[in-house]
């Protein structure tokens, strides 16, 4: 039922999505879903937490705050591109969920603990020096950023002009050294 949600409003936006659709594509009547789900905003409020707890779980697989900034950083972009590619309709939907109404239930019912390791590995950085002191923004951006762009090029088949693309693991690291580089003393 939860693959169907996700597929739908991957697919069809809020708008297209309903719960009387939903129970037709589950092959189910539409009573058996309010029997988990109080209406339709319960429905995608628990798919969006459910989401966003699985894909902050998987990012922090083997990774540690007190880790070395460059193997961090690694272990990070590769948690997070394996979490993608393999599943792209629900990072797709959690991306819509994020930038709806409900996106700020979303953020703090599944990132509670993603936060406080996040900062700390920071902060670790920035105190062992192996990170220019930057704001916590900007290091997000700069970061991450070019690892969600690959990410969309490669959900989307095509970079900049149309020219056809494929996220790989070359591609990946050469783009990662560019950031450990950019963001070091």
């Amino acid at each position: 039922m939860k693959q169907h949600a996700i597929k739908m409003l991957v697919k069809d936006g809020f708008q297209g999505f309903s719960m009387n659709r939903l129970a037709k594509a589950c092959d189910i009547s539409v009573a058996t879903l309010y029997i988990y789900y109080h209406d339709k905003d319960d429905l995608i409020k628990k798919i969006g937490v459910e989401i966003g707890q699985n894909f902050f779980y998987e990012t922090l697989k083997d990774f540690s705050p007190g880790m070395s900034f460059k193997e961090g950083l690694q272990r990070q972009w590769e948690n997070r591109s394996r979490f993608a590619l393999k599943y792209a309709d629900e990072v797709s939907c959690f991306e819509i969920i994020r930038h709806s109404t409900h996106g700020e239930y979303i953020f703090k019912e599944s990132m509670k603990d993603f936060k406080t390791i996040m900062g700390d590995f920071f902060h670790n950085a920035v105190q062992k020096k192996e990170l220019v002191p930057v704001s916590l923004e900007v290091f997000w951006a700069v970061a991450y950023g070019p690892l969600y762009t690959l990410l969309r090029f490669h959900g989307e088949g095509k970079s900049i002009g149309g020219k056809s693309f494929k996220f790989s693991k070359k591609i990946m690291h050469e783009s990662l050294e560019l950031v450990i580089k950019a963001l070091t003393p």
